[in-house]
């Protein structure tokens, strides 16, 4: 009899999020003397040393924004700059502040030319001095007030902050996407997280995202659910790590994350709801227990939690996901990404995801979603005309507009893989085999508590 398995004790988890120490290999100081006025002008004077890594930089994902993939049986290409989600919905036709984010300079509508060198932003990844700043809404342009010439100078390995400038802080602000990685990262103890603890193990993202050529290992299942460049503990860990066979035999079935990550969000809440249909109502921004917003004008209603127990479900590294014209039913919720596997699934385990619910624009007659122009000149937040976001941002994804717009309820599936806990705070047997168990063992494919009704072979 196959067992559940619940997982071994350390996890080499995965994602970007840590580095203790940064440092320069080389001293630029004495190599770079500036003045700089812009970002693509450091970009300049790197180039003359560094010319294939920035042709490296451009052949991954973090630059592209996309990849060729396989998605719901074909081949398509398919990322961050054509995805449509559940926070701002689409970067199509919001450019300049969703690519306030790019490793790139001017990235500012559809004609951005990804293969021009001189607009990689190297100081965005590897600036050591903290005082490296993007304009919000700039389109990857750094502020005005930072001395670019000094961040040269500071050039070094990419620390943990580096990478949480934008992975702490997507979808809109800190805390706000992931719900495993927020700013409590960049110094979290070791209760908090017992791979980046800065009075611990120290890790940098990099010793688990590792690293060649500039392509960074890992994937996010929502802009990616092709089987593409995946990590497991597995990676640094053993499968046979526990002293305990009966728990050396549970990871057949269970992904290590189910027991070492009990629960996340676990200092900062993260957002769990976020409904557009209350959006443009003049009413008094309101804010919950946590002190975050619960409404806001340009941006409807949201829910936060936290130290939330994730939802479980069957993960065999690949997925689906909602691509921009598939048909919705609007009376039903719409996934817009799920995991692949079931309990008869050989490559399968039970993994834990945050799932984001939300409800946002689709178009009545046609019945997809539709991608709204949110930021800028006649978007949604000058306007406040739903009728003109979705006229204005569907011409940028070249679908048509029947004029008609309701609001259907969605849900995102995120993967979670930080904030591992201690070893002695892992879970224990009773958190998922007792009376008040915290897995749906029917939901997942189970006749019952499989310690009770013959395990994974049993059905």
């Amino acid at each position: 009899m196959r067992y559940l398995r619940p997982l071994p004790a350390l996890i080499g988890l995965l994602v970007c999020s840590a580095i203790g120490t940064s440092y320069a290999a080389t001293d630029h100081k004495s190599l770079i003397k500036g003045p700089f006025k812009s970002g693509p002008e450091v970009t300049k004077k790197c180039l003359e040393c560094h010319e294939k890594e920035a042709q490296d930089v451009m052949m991954t994902t973090h630059w592209t924004w996309s990849s060729s993939q396989k998605v719901n049986g074909k081949t398509i290409d398919r990322g961050k700059k054509n995805t449509i989600n559940n926070f701002c919905v689409s970067v199509s036709g919001n450019w300049p502040r969703c690519t306030s984010c790019h490793i790139g300079y001017g990235w500012k509508d559809a004609s951005f030319d990804l293969s021009d060198k001189s607009k990689v932003d190297c100081l965005v990844c590897h600036d050591t001095s903290g005082k490296y700043k993007k304009n919000p809404k700039g389109a990857g342009i750094p502020k005005k007030d930072v001395d670019l010439t000094k961040v040269a100078q500071s050039v070094g390995k990419p620390s943990r902050k580096n990478c949480g400038t934008c992975h702490f802080y997507g979808g809109g602000g800190d805390r706000v996407k992931h719900g495993d990685l927020d700013s409590s990262l960049l110094n979290p103890s070791e209760e908090l997280d017992v791979h980046m603890a800065t009075d611990g193990a120290d890790m940098s993202c990099q010793e688990c995202h590792k690293t060649e050529d500039h392509k960074i290992k890992g994937t996010a299942l929502v802009v990616t659910p092709g089987p593409k460049s995946h990590m497991d503990c597995i990676d640094c860990h053993t499968e046979e790590v526990h002293k305990e066979s009966i728990l050396n035999a549970h990871t057949d079935a269970i992904a290590c994350q189910t027991c070492h990550i009990p629960t996340f969000a676990k200092e900062f809440p993260t957002k769990v709801f976020w409904d557009w249909s209350t959006a443009g109502e003049d009413r008094e921004p309101e804010t919950d227990d946590y002190g975050m917003h619960t409404y806001h004008k340009k941006k409807g209603n949201f829910k936060w939690e936290k130290n939330i127990v994730p939802d479980y479900q069957w993960f065999n590294g690949t997925g689906g996901a909602y691509l921009l014209g598939d048909k919705i039913d609007p009376a039903k919720v719409t996934k817009l990404n799920w995991p692949n596997g079931n309990i008869k699934d050989r490559k399968a385990k039970i993994h834990p995801f945050k799932v984001h619910k939300g409800r946002q624009i689709f178009d009545k007659k046609n019945n997809y979603f539709i991608a709204p122009k949110l930021f800028g000149k006649g978007g949604y937040w000058k306007t406040y005309s739903w009728d003109n976001a979705a006229k204005l941002g569907m011409k940028f994804v070249n679908l048509p507009y029947s004029g008609k717009y309701g609001f259907a309820k969605t849900e995102m599936n995120w993967r979670i893989n930080h904030m591992v806990a201690p070893k002695e705070r892992a879970l224990s047997c009773l958190d998922c085999h007792g009376d008040n168990g915290r897995l749906d063992w029917k939901a997942l494919g189970y006749k019952g508590d499989p310690l009770k009704s013959g395990g994974r072979d049993s059905i």
